[in-house]
């Protein structure tokens, strides 16, 4: 079979055995009838590259050099201070919070860009714990992100409640009426697999508990509704899939109906409710400015705020839908034409089960992961095992999912995985 291969990887064939086989002038089909394949062009990516790794780091959009450039040389530069007002610095987090609110399924005033995801955690356990007096536990998952587990055992030590980490199948059996505040990740870090946000969200209300969900990979990469889930907190990234730039900040999301309520542990100055008052005891600001504490980071904010012009027009079901076929595509084509090299697959295979990324395991994966890297295609590793691809759908398509399986095979086929350049460990894996 003729294939047509570009980026630079060989010229490698490709099968699905015992069906009728994917071809190129497959993915070359589905990519031309992509109604997100214009989409692509807003992003600067290197000319061969394939880059699966949106899910830790996510590409660059065209509009934000000339963005961070106006900041820099114009605001900065030669507004200097006067740009809080005149250039609109002030309002920046929750003028990109609202634009977050609409990836998410929220209400404009009920996100706001402030800190990182670990602090914006720290604040909504706090918070959540004071708003459960007379319970004393925090209820997690084993194999979560470690920061999340991390900031709960601080969290734990600090208000002297407990935090207890189950299996993901073991949390709906856990939840009960000592549970204050159950915290999870919708989709998992390392494996991809997704939680059914609304059935668990449900279930922890039926015993009175809170809940926050870290969504760090999940808004900007599939659909989120978390009014329509009544969902309580959230958490997200700004830098994967949202793809704000590295370090972007993070965002917090507080459901209405929480917000007078809400008493957040890290009291800043632009969390007051007259921060220029400059008055010596702390008023919470109304509503969703009390996630605030001290001064925004405007040049992340910037940054992220122009990335996210990427999503104008994009429909989230869209998305999901070309994140689905994606990752079902490089599933089945590592099932048939990989099959020999002892990979093992993370992911569920069930698409309403899984994020947008597919994850294998593989117990030399570093070096493997490192070997496709010098071939052009960009994955990651996760310890102890873990492959990791993800599915960007903004500005990926059917024919770099081709490409990738068969740089991979290519990579096993002739054993460049073993080469001392690709085994010995870097700082980031």
């Amino acid at each position: 079979m003729n294939t047509k291969i570009n980026s630079g990887i060989p010229d490698v064939a490709i099968h699905v055995q015992g069906a009728t086989p994917i071809s190129w002038e497959d993915c070359l089909a589905r990519d031309a009838a992509d109604p997100l394949a214009p989409v692509r062009q807003r992003f600067q990516l290197p000319e061969g590259v394939i880059y699966l790794d949106g899910n830790s780091l996510g590409a660059m959009p065209r509009a934000v050099p000339a963005r961070m450039h106006r900041a820099i040389e114009q605001e900065w530069a030669t507004g200097l201070i006067r740009s809080w007002n005149d250039a609109d610095w002030y309002p920046a987090p929750q003028r990109v919070g609202a634009r977050i609110a609409r990836l998410v399924g929220a209400e404009d005033n009920e996100v706001i860009v402030a800190d990182s995801t670990s602090v914006n955690l720290f604040k909504l356990l706090v918070a959540a714990l004071r708003m459960r007096p007379g319970r004393s536990l925090m209820l997690g998952e084993r194999g979560n992100f470690p920061t999340d587990a991390y900031v709960a055992q601080g969290v734990a030590e600090i208000t002297g409640t407990q935090f207890r980490a189950v299996e993901p199948e073991e949390v709906l059996a856990a939840l009960n009426e000592d549970v204050a505040v159950l915290a999870l990740t919708h989709v998992n870090y390392k494996s991809g697999q997704a939680y059914d946000m609304a059935a668990v969200t449900r279930r922890a209300h039926e015993v009175g508990a809170l809940v926050i969900w870290d969504l760090a990979h999940t808004a900007g990469a599939m659909p989120c509704a978390l009014n329509d889930c009544q969902v309580d907190f959230a958490v997200g990234c700004g830098y994967k899939y949202l793809n704000g730039g590295p370090g972007a900040p993070s965002f917090a999301f507080v459901a209405r109906r929480h917000q007078e309520g809400l008493r957040q542990p890290l009291t800043g100055w632009h969390g007051h409710a007259r921060p220029f008052a400059f008055t010596h005891a702390y008023e919470p600001a109304p509503g969703i400015d009390r996630m605030l504490v001290g001064t925004a980071p405007q040049l992340g904010l910037i940054a992220l705020e122009a990335a996210l012009t990427a999503f104008d027009g994009v429909d989230m079901q869209a998305l999901r839908a070309k994140s689905v076929a994606l990752t079902g595509l490089f599933i089945a084509l590592v099932d048939q034409e990989l099959g020999a090299h002892g990979f093992g697959l993370a992911t569920p295979r069930d698409p309403a089960l899984r994020g947008s990324q597919v994850s294998l395991t593989h117990p030399e994966g570093y070096a493997i992961v490192q070997a496709l890297i010098a071939r052009g295609v960009i994955g990651d590793f996760r310890a102890p095992e873990i492959l990791r691809f993800g599915f960007a759908a903004l500005y990926l398509g059917h024919c770099d999912v081709w490409n990738a399986v068969a740089a991979l095979k290519s990579v096993m086929a002739e054993g460049d995985w073993r080469k001392p350049e690709f085994t010995a460990r870097k700082a980031v894996t």
